[in-house]
């Protein structure tokens, strides 16, 4: 009874992501952040990341559910995650912010140059930008057209930055994209309702926002806003 009872009440990406951006929205307001553990002041852009790279697993728990449609999208994000979780792990008590990560590469001259941390930064956060762009579009209706959807929010957010060969296995991945009603079901967890639903999208809409503007300031900051993949 109580393993059937814990499986019921098991969160779904939606809940489990807001809790982490509820953690992010904490430390952008007060500044602090736990470094094994112990709580420590920080001043202005601070990105934790061990928190970040969290949210950035939840969406490819999203992309698991859906499918092998999004694979190009999920590895993509997966190596990404690897990349930065392999530099935090090497020294975790400076590199638990994204941004001495970049720092580092930026004073190193190595940014811009081959497959990095700094690239990864990137395309997670652009990443997690198109999906609040879908998340945008999907809370308006959960009846409209999912090819429509998908392709709108990826012309908005990635497809700048993506060059003809990465264009091109988007373009495959957009056509075998589920349907609305699949996707919202894939988003709920079980007895939820549509309105329950379209308040914790709103939710996790609110509390995005704030942490990609961030991220998208750091980025500029650190002149790595305008990098394109082939």
């Amino acid at each position: 009874m109580k393993r059937r009872r814990e499986a019921e009440i098991v969160p779904s990406e939606i809940s489990s992501a807001i809790n982490e951006l509820s953690l992010f929205a904490v430390n952008l307001k007060t500044g602090v952040a736990a470094v094994d553990d112990v709580r420590i002041q920080t001043s202005d852009c601070h990105v934790p990341t061990k928190p970040f790279l969290a949210l950035c697993n939840l969406l490819i728990q999203v992309l698991d559910k859906i499918g092998p449609t999004m694979a190009v999208l999920r590895q993509d994000i997966h190596q990404n995650i690897q990349r930065l979780e392999n530099f935090h792990d090497s020294d975790p008590k400076i590199y638990w912010d994204v941004v001495e990560i970049l720092k580092k590469e930026v004073n190193e001259g190595k940014a811009k140059k081959g497959p990095n941390c700094s690239k990864a930064f990137v395309w997670l956060t652009r990443s997690l930008d198109f999906t609040l762009a879908l998340l945008q579009l999907i809370v308006k209706d959960f009846g409209r057209n999912m090819e429509q959807a998908v392709e709108e929010s990826y012309n908005i957010t990635l497809k700048p930055w993506h060059g003809w060969i990465s264009s091109a296995a988007y373009k495959v991945a957009l056509k075998l994209v589920p349907d609305s009603k699949t996707l919202v079901k894939i988003l709920k967890v079980k007895d939820e309702d549509d309105d329950t639903l379209k308040e914790d999208i709103q939710k996790l809409i609110s509390l995005l926002m704030p942490v990609l503007d961030q991220n998208k300031d750091i980025l500029k900051t650190y002149g790595l806003d305008m990098l394109k993949s082939t």
